[in-house]
């Protein structure tokens, strides 16, 4: 038993050594060899009261790392997220927006021609959408090799006067980055981004990812009723609206692209459970299945294998008909 402790105790002030040397790394406010200097010192410190601690000491470097844990969170609870830094031209605005009657007025729609990963013809525009010709959901991930990792959209799609849906709306959930930043996956874990909520145009926002990336694409048709649709949609808004003027920090595990989404559609619908699938994001599809949210009558392997759209999406790529090219032989499409 005092084995076990023992090795717990270890195990801990190791992990917290670990932590702190990335928390440093990554939000201490000084330029990159000040921040290496920091974390060397912060390391060092560390295993000296490991060392101590192997040699049979017990209350000083519990009690030394416990005093340098507590400067560290209480600099680290003081970190605040920001709304008006340079940010990188592809999160430069959030969905914002509001309600007019019938219609959904949002303030910035990215619109952007991307050309390579980072370099792209910019554009936003305020566009204008019918609530009561709200017609469908979708669900589209895009991953990129890693298993049970993956970026999820939700694409909302506006039918014309003839009831045919021609008109898809894409909300992304991602990191807002300054203009110098590079998205790091570790530094999601460590306040480096704020949470950012983006509506694109899907031309924008599926081709990014399909063409430009090269990810693999699928596209989910959701069965989502009309009410819950509408309540989900406005929701994204009012938070979009809410991270305007309150900003939050995006979270790999706690504030992402489908945790946030999550905790919406908690609120729209009573009693959906956590699941480890909600923080595999790649692994999402599956969670949705189970709970009756996408087309009946098809098991999930033939949903993804069907709602592979990345060929689709690279051959369309500059037809006027893009969305509707992409949704051939989708369940619940064709």
């Amino acid at each position: 038993m005092l084995l076990i402790v023992d090795l717990g105790l270890r195990l801990a002030m190791a992990l917290c050594a670990l932590w702190g040397g990335l928390a440093l790394g990554h939000r201490l406010p000084l330029a990159r060899p000040g921040r290496l200097l920091a974390v060397a010192l912060w390391l060092l410190a560390s295993g000296l009261w490991l060392w101590l601690y192997g040699k049979g000491a017990r209350i000083g470097p519990i009690a030394g790392l416990a005093v340098q844990m507590l400067a560290l969170l209480a600099w680290w609870r003081r970190l605040e997220p920001a709304a008006d830094l340079d940010w990188a031209d592809d999160v430069a605005h959030l969905a914002t927006g509001r309600q007019e009657g019938e219609w959904l007025t949002l303030d910035r729609v990215r619109c952007f021609d991307w050309q390579t990963r980072d370099r792209a013809r910019v554009a936003w525009e305020p566009r204008r959408y019918p609530l009561n010709r709200l017609a469908s959901l979708d669900l589209i991930v895009s991953g990129w090799g890693r298993p049970g990792i993956a970026h999820v959209l939700l694409s909302f799609g506006f039918a014309d006067e003839e009831g045919e849906i021609d008109d898809f709306l894409a909300f992304s959930v991602e990191v807002r980055r300054e203009r110098h930043e590079a998205f790091s996956e570790i530094g999601g874990f460590f306040k480096q981004y704020e949470l950012a909520i983006i509506a694109a145009d899907e031309r924008d926002a599926v081709r990014l990812r399909s063409n430009v990336r090269e990810e693999s694409v699928t596209l989910y048709r959701v069965t989502l009723g009309e009410s819950a649709r509408r309540d989900l949609l406005l929701a994204l808004v009012a938070e979009a609206n809410r991270l305007q003027g309150e900003p939050r920090f995006y979270h790999t595990i706690t504030a992402n692209c489908t945790t946030l989404v999550f905790a919406m559609m908690r609120r729209i619908i009573e009693g959906l459970p956590l699941d480890h699938r909600l923080l595999l994001t790649g692994l999402l599809p599956g969670y949705v299945h189970d709970h009756g949210g996408l087309v009946p009558g098809y098991r999930l392997a033939e949903l993804r294998r069907l709602g592979d759209i990345t060929e689709r999406a690279r051959k369309a790529h500059d037809a006027p008909d893009f969305s509707r090219r992409i949704r051939e032989g989708v369940p619940g499409w064709s």
